[in-house]
């Protein structure tokens, strides 16, 4: 099988720079740089124009600004109101930052502009220019009498943060008709898809983070308790170690909203006998990680209880012991035979029944995992089997509403250099000895 634990250290040591638990970290301008020279290569000859995050304001602004995804990742840069142009054919990177602002910056802080003398230092970019002139720097690189414009124009009509700056360039007279336009978001996905030693750094501390999240939170879970002091919890666990804010709205749901799987509610009184999933994690310096444990609410898992359980084990070890890099697929097709989803749910359908003696597999009713970086979802490119540097979750469960039963086990993996399954969330309780064992007080 291959399975070892990471030892965190390993990875360290190759970074340049230094661990800091309470403060948002960045990676070296070279790993940024390294990025945008990769994807000029996929755009073949074309030129790159992406906008980042405005910053909101707001009830959907509970936890601050934070930068667009793909933004972040090729520029390292926090800030909104942000713009880079990349040309591939000569190659050209420029960074546009607003102008300064003082009356705006007296509420929002001193920001970096494009007059600054450190900026092209600071940024890592060869060349830093005022938004303003945008248009005209685009103008000059793109090549006639044909030309190609990557950006994020968004799946099915919906808004990014490039499409309005997009649609306002256009509307100039002086845009030229012989530019079209194509999606950036499968390259940059397909460059995502493999992580670097930083990444998995930053991905690491989120999960280690969350991992304190689920010990407390199976040491203060008893009957009479609600989910949300549980969620709270968690959170703030995961927030003293570093992590800005939740990867994903918290999940906390017992008795029968342990079978609701995005039950966000977290509203509920925990019941004796009753047992409650809790899938929370944190985000650490823009990345995520995603972790799901079940425990019992009175610390001892009922006969049934523990047999589901150990059913989804014994299915999530089955997807383990059958991973083989280069070869294996996260793609929730039975039919396929690379796919550890088949492998997954072939063990929950042929082990255990439910109370008409029907076989379980029609009660895992999700795809088995998914890519973990900067989003919790993270963007990849579903045509490449897993390998070296992938990031992902494997996390089957079963979810019988007439038991109110819910039970859903997820841990985080990566696939390490030599080709071997690395358990990142590998300092938490799996089994149902385990988890009873971290529950007594």
């Amino acid at each position: 099988m291959g399975i070892r634990k990471l030892s965190l250290l390993a990875y360290s040591c190759i970074l340049i720079f230094g661990i800091c638990a309470n403060a948002t970290e960045r990676q070296s301008n070279a790993d940024y740089r390294a990025r945008r020279m990769a994807l000029a290569k996929l755009m073949d000859g074309g030129s790159l124009v992406l906008f980042a995050s405005t910053e909101a304001e707001g009830p959907n602004d509970l936890y601050g600004f934070r930068q667009d995804d793909n933004f972040f990742y090729l520029t390292g840069w926090f800030e909104p109101g942000a713009a880079i142009l990349i040309n591939s054919n000569p190659y050209v990177e420029i960074l546009f930052l607003a102008d300064h602002n003082v009356t705006q910056e007296k509420w929002t802080g001193p920001k970096l502009g494009p007059g600054d003398p450190q900026a092209a230092k600071e940024t890592g970019f060869d060349k830093v220019e005022s938004l303003d002139k945008m248009h005209d720097e685009l103008l000059k690189l793109l090549p006639q009498p044909r030309a190609v414009v990557y950006s994020d124009l968004g799946a099915n009509g919906a808004a990014t943060a490039s499409t309005g700056p997009i649609e306002w360039l256009r509307r100039g007279n002086s845009f030229p008709n012989y530019i079209s336009f194509r999606d950036s978001s499968p390259p940059i996905a397909h460059l995502r898809t493999v992580k670097d030693a930083g990444e998995i750094h930053m991905i690491t501390s989120a999960t280690e983070a969350s991992e304190f999240s689920h010990h407390a939170a199976l040491k203060a879970i008893h009957p009479g308790i609600t989910e949300r002091e549980i969620a709270a919890l968690m959170q703030y666990e995961f927030g003293k170690r570093g992590c800005e804010r939740p990867a994903y709205a918290p999940i906390v749901g017992s008795g029968f909203y342990s079978t609701v799987l995005h039950y966000s509610d977290d509203s509920h009184t925990m019941q004796d006998g009753d047992v409650v999933v809790m899938d929370v994690a944190g985000e650490y310096s823009m990345y995520a990680s995603d972790i799901t444990r079940t425990a019992p609410v009175n610390g001892k898992f009922t006969a049934r209880q523990r047999e589901i359980y150990n059913i989804v084990l014994g299915a999530q070890e089955a997807a383990m012991h059958a991973f083989q890099a280069g070869k294996s697929k996260l793609v929730s097709n039975r039919a396929d035979p690379d796919a550890l989803y088949k492998v997954a749910y072939d063990y929950i359908n042929t082990h255990g029944k439910d109370l008409h003696g029907e076989p379980l597999g029609k009660y895992f009713i999700h795809g088995l995992g998914h890519h973990v970086g900067l989003n919790v979802h993270d963007a990849n490119d579903s045509s490449l089997p897993l390998d070296k540097g992938m990031v992902f979750t494997i996390e089957p469960g079963i979810y019988i509403p007439e038991e109110k039963l819910g039970v859903r086990i997820e841990d985080m993996f990566m696939v390490g250099p030599d080709g071997k399954l690395i358990m990142l969330s590998h300092n938490l309780p799996r089994t149902a000895e385990e988890v009873e064992k971290a529950m007594a007080k």
